[in-house]
């Protein structure tokens, strides 16, 4: 049984029973059904249900981000943002879809040679709660324009938020089976992955249930595409805009009320600027706006559930009797609900959580550094390489910046952001693998080599 809770007030707001295994086969004999003909659809049929997807997102997103806001806790404003983005990914797809997916011609010994790409089949998505709309719709859309088939496994306290996305689909016009919602338990995934139904598997979340996965589907000789976990460095050097970073720094850190793989989490600021930073640093996160997420001008909602917010009150504790001091915030920020005061710490020792784990909520850890090497350095000193941002204006700088961080993102001067236009991605224990762009419809395709010549193997004849 899974259950839809409110985390600002810990009401039950529906229940919903499991799938069986039995169900899960049948499911997937349907998946499997319906990937042979769908794969048999043009680029444009299938362009034009992902343009009907777009429109049912604008046009019910208040609607849509309500759901989300019930269901896992963010910010109204941000709720619809992110119906409208997802429409935004139909959209790109539809548009560039088949461009990307295009045949290749290649010169070589043969009469022609090129490389087409076609779909892998049914592809297991294993997606996380926090942005519970757009984790799936960037994988969806490109997939399902590719020709493959989606089975998703959502996390288990956005149950609506699953079934909502599948109808979505449904009402754009795309057949019985090209998209269904699993509502299995964790302990089924396994099952799910070793079917030889499912081609292929993408998993955002840990880097624990990433490895768990990634063992499976290795096993199996399946392709995975990861995106997991990060500690994202945010770096301030002397020629930056101050003023500009600080307000942008409370913003990347408290996004989505802090639950964000790519939310800055560690702000390295050179000790020349570090007390004006500091400062301005501080005032932003304690005037941020606490309260019902469904009211537009609140800016920090509730954690998504008791245990987020258990485990950000543990790696807070840890870390000040470890040493790290806090500058403000550190508390739960009101009684009732799962709510969690914006947090600075500082003095942060490296064996600390605060310094090598990656905090799920609005906690930030500031360090002062005296140069650029030693920015790079701390920088890099986590297990993690998700996404990365730096502010200078200082051109050699920007190039040093550039070339040393160690993630899949490095933005300068800017918030560190998905992008349908751009491809999205970590290394190290962030993952493997890229979602959006070009590189993002390419992940879960067959890259078959054409090779057309003569009566001889070499491309001529044999005489």
């Amino acid at each position: 049984m899974l259950q839809s809770v409110n985390p600002a007030s810990g009401e039950v707001l529906e229940t919903f029973q499991t799938i069986s295994d039995v169900g899960i086969d049948e499911r997937l004999g349907r998946a499997w059904a319906a990937f042979l003909a769908h794969r048999a659809t043009s680029f444009a049929e299938r362009a034009d249900r992902l343009v009907r997807a777009a429109e049912i997102l604008e046009r019910e997103k208040g609607a849509l981000g309500r759901i989300m806001t019930l269901e896992m806790g963010k910010p109204i404003g941000a709720a619809v943002a992110e119906a409208e983005k997802c429409a935004s990914a139909c959209r790109y797809y539809a548009e560039h879809g088949e461009r990307f997916l295009a045949d290749e011609e290649v010169k070589s010994s043969a009469v022609r040679s090129f490389i087409r790409y076609q779909p892998l089949g049914p592809v297991l998505a294993v997606m996380p709660w926090n942005f519970p709309f757009w984790q799936v719709f960037r994988f969806a859309a490109p997939a399902l324009l590719a020709g493959n088939v989606a089975v998703l496994k959502h996390a288990s306290n956005v149950p609506r938020c699953a079934l909502t996305i599948e109808d979505i689909f449904r009402r754009a016009g795309f057949g019985e089976g090209v998209f269904q919602t699993l509502l299995a338990e964790t302990e089924q995934v396994a099952g799910i992955i070793d079917d030889p139904r499912i081609r292929a598997v993408t998993l955002t979340g840990s880097t624990r249930a990433g490895s768990a996965v990634a063992e499976r589907a290795g096993k199996r000789i399946k392709k995975a595409v990861l995106e997991l976990g990060g500690n994202d460095p945010f770096i301030v050097l002397p020629s930056a805009d101050v003023a500009a970073a600080a307000t942008t720094a409370v913003r990347a850190r408290t996004l989505n009320n802090g639950q964000s793989c790519i939310a800055a989490k560690r702000f390295i600021v050179h000790e020349a600027v570090y007390a004006d930073f500091e400062r301005r640093f501080v005032a932003g996160m304690e005037a941020l706006r606490i309260g019902d997420p469904l009211d537009p001008v609140t800016e920090i909602g509730p954690l998504a559930t008791p245990d987020i917010l258990q485990s950000v009150e543990d790696q807070v504790r840890r870390s000040v009797e470890m040493g790290a001091r806090v500058l403000t915030g550190g508390t739960r920020a009101r009684p009732g609900g799962n709510w969690y005061a914006p947090t600075v710490l500082t003095d942060i020792p490296p064996e600390s959580p605060a310094y090598r784990e990656e905090i799920f909520g609005p906690v930030a850890s500031l360090f002062r550094v005296p140069d650029l090497a030693e920015a790079i350095r701390l920088a890099n000193d986590t297990p993690f390489g998700l996404g990365s941002s730096a502010w200078t204006n200082d051109a050699r700088e920007q190039s040093v910046l550039v070339e040393g961080i160690e993630a899949g993102q490095v933005f300068v001067n800017g918030m560190v952001a998905s992008d349908p236009r751009l491809p999205f991605g970590g290394v190290k224990e962030s993952g493997y693998g890229r979602e959006l762009a070009a590189f993002g419809i390419r992940e879960f395709v067959n890259v078959k080599t054409i090779w057309m010549g003569g009566e001889g193997p070499d491309g001529a004849s044999a005489e």
